[in-house]
């Protein structure tokens, strides 16, 4: 019985508070009551009908399981159900179509593949007859045989659904390999050999990268600094990793001024690169910053350019093989690091503190 009809009897039988106490406790309160209760719970519940239900209606899903099983319910209406008995219906099907790659409802020929289910069934487990294939079920009533042949009732198709492989993507995003600044990338562990569309003269990178910061160039603080004062000549021992002279504090390297000396040596090193990829028509000449940057056989590009400190551009433009069609693309890019204290091993020095 509904928790509405056992309020009702509860009603009937005299239980106080009906309306705020759940199924069980009514249940409870009934019986205490059935000895002086004028009508017996199974009389009242014979006397009822069925409750009611929501209206069904005709509908089949397809849920691949893996790529080699697929699970599939349905729910037929009694109104569909009784038209398709009337009509010489006998046996309840599915049928499985392949539809890869097709539009408006269509199926690959000779793909069709028809399953025979219990007439009471909601529910089966289907085979699929290949992986990494897109499917569709269709629900319906094969008819009984007569002098041209049996029918067919058709109830309901599903959505379409994809079917997932049956061995691992061959496709692979990105492949991450360990790093150190003080190691070349030849001979990292795990390092492998550089896909075709890295230009094989290395200071292809470095060319860009002056390119693209010409016009934006400038001394200041931080890493872009000591790239120029490095790349100028220029004598930074001097420099602490701040920027500022070594005496800068009021000290002297004896630690004259109070301070006990304890001296220990201490680095940090930390960098960025950008990474500038795409991809156009194969035979196609791209230049990034004028440079001419190979393409892979596909058509795909991916450079690792230095991401320092200032303002970096860099125009890409891919020219077709006629040389009539261009597309271009200006990308910019700044860096700004707002505190750098920072130093190699190698150029770790004794401090007092």
């Amino acid at each position: 019985m509904t928790l509405r009809q056992l309020r009702e009897v509860a009603s009937e039988a005299g239980v106080s508070l009906y309306s705020r106490k759940s199924k069980e406790e009514l249940l409870e309160a009934i019986s205490s009551r059935k000895e002086t209760s004028k009508r017996n719970l199974k009389a009242i519940e014979a006397e009822m009908g069925p409750a009611k239900r929501p209206a069904a209606f005709t509908n089949v899903v397809f849920l691949p399981r893996d790529p080699q099983w697929a699970y599939v319910f349905w729910e037929i209406s009694d109104v569909d159900r009784a038209q398709a008995i009337a009509a010489g219906a006998t046996q309840l099907c599915l049928r499985v179509a392949d539809v890869t790659g097709l539009n408006g409802g269509s199926s690959h020929p000779h793909t069709l593949q028809e399953v025979v289910v219990n007439s009471h069934a909601t529910e089966w487990y289907l085979p699929v007859p290949m992986s990494d294939r897109d499917y569709r079920v269709e629900l319906g009533y094969r008819t009984a045989m007569n002098a041209s042949g049996g029918g067919w009732i058709s109830l309901a198709f599903s959505s379409v659904a994809r079917v997932p492989a049956l061995h691992p993507s061959e496709q692979i995003l990105d492949q991450f390999v360990p790093f150190s600044l003080d190691t070349p990338p030849a001979a990292m562990p795990g390092a492998t050999q550089a896909p075709a569309s890295t230009p094989t003269d290395t200071g292809l990178h470095e060319r860009l990268y002056q390119t693209a910061t010409s016009q934006f160039r400038r001394l200041g603080r931080g890493s872009e600094a000591f790239h120029e004062l490095e790349a100028a000549g220029l004598d930074t021992s001097e420099l602490n990793a701040s920027g500022a002279g070594l005496w800068a504090s009021g000290r002297n390297e004896s630690g004259v001024g109070g301070v006990a000396s304890r001296q220990r040596s201490f680095w940090l090193v930390a960098d960025a690169e950008l990474i500038v990829y795409g991809a156009t028509d194969p035979s196609a000449r791209l230049t990034i910053g004028g440079e001419v940057v190979p393409l892979s056989a596909d058509g795909t590009f991916r450079v690792q350019v230095p991401f320092r400190d200032g303002e970096q551009l860099y125009p890409i433009e891919a020219v077709a093989a006629d040389g009539v069609q261009k597309r271009n693309i200006t990308l910019q890019f700044n860096r700004i690091t707002p505190e750098d204290n920072s130093n190699p091993a190698d150029k770790a020095i004794a401090e007092w503190f």
